[in-house]
């Protein structure tokens, strides 16, 4: 677990660049839907995560990796009150911060106060890897504030953290990619990762699919917070995705997405509403 502390920024940049180039290889060896190719919309997706990466510098000068450092020297937290073994310690550490996530992935979708600014993410007209980083700075900066509370209550070694944020971006760019597993493949790894065809579930029109499946590394807080749906109603391959008042793309622009959680949008097919209807 030495390296990932001692080259930490070549860890976490060599792991995002490399799910990405995967993503790329697959999308384009073996789409599925073949409805991501957009570049403006890429363009979009990319310039919100160097945003967002610039705004976590500026805005969190504690970011979570060096708040595990603080508290794990300290002994401080949950696990700093144990002493358990350390590869112990950081596959419970991973968990948590996991299934952490997934609670927040799943607040996001049920309080009214919070679907706006999330709604950003599911106004993609189209899926792949670059939806996988297409987050309002808004959302961005709650995550982070979350994660920080997590570690300080956790008091993770450091290495976890780590692991875990490569886990989080990588599995991210992966999961949105436009591309799917061998059926018999992807029903083994899904019974312990989010795999493409399981995310993308979530990104339907329809809101009762929409509300499920909030994984982003691991598949069982889906099922056993009873989140989980195996499949769409609809083929993968011509699944309509996006919000249903959300299909101009010349209102999808950047200034527009940046703005976009301050609107009121009416009958958006949001998650909050109520009265789910076929697509």
């Amino acid at each position: 677990m030495n390296v990932l502390v001692d080259y930490e920024t070549w860890v976490r940049g060599g792991s995002f660049v490399l799910a990405l180039a995967l993503s790329a290889v697959a999308e384009r060896t073996w789409p599925v839907r073949d409805d991501a190719r957009p570049a403006a919309r890429q363009r979009i997706n990319l310039a919100l995560v160097a945003g967002n990466t610039a705004l976590l510098r500026l805005a969190f000068p504690l970011l979570a990796v060096t708040l595990a450092f603080a508290v794990h020297a300290r002994g401080g937290g949950l696990l700093g009150a144990v002493s358990w073994p350390a590869g112990v310690e950081v596959v419970l550490a991973v968990l948590a911060l996991d299934a952490t996530i997934y609670w927040q992935h799943r607040l996001l979708h049920v309080v009214p106060l919070l679907w706006p600014v999330h709604r950003v993410h599911h106004s993609d007209l189209a899926i792949d890897a670059t939806t996988g980083v297409r987050f309002h700075p808004i959302e961005i900066s709650l995550s982070m504030g979350l994660k920080l509370g997590a570690v300080a209550i956790l008091g993770p070694d450091p290495a976890a953290v780590i692991l875990f944020e490569c886990l989080l971006s990588a599995g991210s760019l992966l999961t949105h990619a436009d591309t799917a597993l061998p059926p018999s493949a992807d029903l083994l790894i899904r019974r312990v990762l989010v795999t493409p065809s399981m995310h993308r579930v979530h990104h339907s029109l329809r809101r009762d699919e929409t509300d499920s499946n909030y994984g982003s590394v691991f598949s069982v807080w889906d099922r056993l917070f009873r989140s989980y749906c195996a499949a769409s109603r609809l083929p993968e391959r011509t699944m309509p995705v996006g919000l249903r008042v959300l299909r101009d793309p010349d209102a999808l622009g950047l200034p527009a997405l940046l703005v976009q959680p301050f609107r009121h949008l009416p009958d958006a097919g949001d998650p909050c509403d109520k009265n789910p209807s076929d697509a």
